[in-house]
């Protein structure tokens, strides 16, 4: 049965490549917004990428155009022997689910969901742990002492990145106000970077001076508006610091990539464990990115400040709140 874990989403075409050896047979089902999302779904395709470069193994990718095609891809991979086959993102559970009975001797994988059958492995991450570390760089890099979130579709997920991000930076400002938006309640909300920029633009208005975004191909919207206006964004998945250099304050990095990659690599080397994985700050799962593109933004003082919340978070001396848990956030529901 499919247990409640929800993730971020993202549209496009089809591309097929040849068999490979070595008894794996990988493919990657994108979620809407493609491959070059330049958010969630590039990050799966930078780790199918780097699995490629790595055991010059190759692999064939899909991008979904529409709900419907969910199943298709699946089936159809699975029918020409891919294996292990790779679904990202929670909308693919109900078709992971099926798809997986129907193909018992085919691994499959899918990210942001728990679909429990005996050859699906699930990956999941701490996706709150990574958004309070960028929380703490917002409350020290703003300014008007007021800071926004942009969100995709309003699901619980992307609350819990709210959440995370709101207990951040009021652990170092609790008088800071945390401004937050979602989208949308349809895919669509992972695809619209005008919205996305207009979202920004009326938190820029409000007073914020940092903006932080979870809604895929939507932010770059955000970090579009963020830069026009001279304010910072923080990106999300993959390191985005380079999409508006100097204005990319950080980005939280999901490391969807790695979750990628090891999966193909565990398939070759007949290491392949089904079930779930949890991935944190502990585990490598999320963090955040520091590069030339933003480092003249990062004072050492920040720097600093960041990584002890990095320790002190997997020490478990602070336990940051999962909004999944229970549909709460104790930072900003009083």
């Amino acid at each position: 049965m499919i247990k409640t874990f929800l993730a971020t989403a993202a549209l496009g075409a089809l591309l097929t490549v040849p068999a490979v050896a070595q008894d794996t047979n990988p493919a990657v089902v994108y979620d809407l917004g493609g491959r070059f999302d330049e958010s969630f779904n590039q990050a799966a395709y930078t780790g199918a990428e780097a699995f490629m470069a790595e055991t010059g193994v190759e692999y064939a990718d899909f991008e979904i155009q529409n709900d419907s095609q969910r199943e298709q891809a699946l089936r159809n991979f699975a029918r020409r022997g891919h294996d292990p086959i790779i679904a990202i993102g929670f909308s693919h559970g109900s078709a992971v689910e099926t798809v997986s009975q129907e193909f018992p001797d085919t691994r499959f994988a899918i990210v942001d969901m728990v679909v429990d059958q005996p050859n699906v492995r699930s990956i999941v991450f701490k996706d709150h742990e990574g958004s309070y570390l960028v929380g703490v760089l917002a409350a020290l890099a703003s300014e008007s002492d007021t800071v926004g979130f942009v969100g995709g579709m309003d699901i619980p997920l992307i609350r819990r990145f709210a959440c995370g991000y709101a207990e951040g930076v009021l652990s170092v400002n609790p008088e800071a106000d945390v401004l937050s938006a979602m989208t949308g309640t349809t895919g669509a909300a992972w695809n619209d970077p005008v919205r996305g920029g207009e979202i920004t633009q009326s938190h820029v208005s409000a007073g914020a001076d940092v903006v932080f975004h979870a809604a895929g191909g939507t932010g770059i919207g955000v970090l579009q508006a963020a830069a026009d206006a001279g304010i910072l964004g923080i990106g999300v998945d993959s390191n985005q610091n380079g999409l508006q250099p100097g204005s990319v304050l950080t980005s939280m990095l999901k490391r969807v990539d790695v979750a990628v990659q090891d999966a193909f690599t565990d398939a070759m080397n007949d290491e392949w464990t089904n079930g779930f994985e949890v991935l944190g700050l502990a585990e490598g799962g999320v963090d955040w990115a520091l590069d030339d593109n933003n480092r003249g933004l990062i004072t050492p003082e920040m720097e600093a400040a960041v990584a002890a919340a990095r320790e002190a978070i997997i020490a478990g001396e602070v336990v940051v709140h999962d909004y999944m848990a229970d549909n709460t956030c104790p930072a900003t529901d009083g």
